[in-house]
């Protein structure tokens, strides 16, 4: 049996988005939000936009500015990654997904054999938000 073939995304932005990007859905309303930083989308525009319910993309909303990826503006929210290393992070993010976005979607769906190795990552890529 043939090894599954290395993961073509690098090891700082495929931890980065193990970390900070829960679903295919938290990376689509991120992405969405980073097309124009300056603008603040209210949750119902986002609803429409990204074609969900509101439960979800509250849920995305919620952990993405958790991870310091976005923050609460006038009744909506924006873009605005916390730390130059955050925005750096979000833009090979989304140049990783406009032409892998194959690999992408797999390091967002990986689920980890050992939750315990999550546990500690999150401590270690701590430093993301300085």
């Amino acid at each position: 049996m043939n090894p599954p073939p290395p993961d073509p995304l690098s090891p700082g932005l495929a931890a980065f988005i193990e970390s900070a990007v829960p679903s295919v859905w938290a990376l689509e309303t991120l992405l969405l939000l980073r097309v124009e930083p300056g603008r603040v989308w209210p949750v119902d525009r986002l609803v429409a936009e990204l074609r969900a319910n509101n439960t979800l993309v509250s849920d995305c909303l919620a952990g993405l500015e958790r991870g310091g990826l976005i923050l609460r503006d006038d009744g909506g929210f924006r873009y605005a990654p916390a730390s130059p290393t955050l925005g750096a992070l979000c833009d090979e993010l989304d140049a990783a997904y406009r032409k892998r976005p194959v690999a992408v979607v797999n390091t967002i769906t990986r689920r980890r054999s050992d939750p315990l190795q999550g546990f500690a990552d999150s401590f270690r890529f701590g430093g993301w938000k300085s």
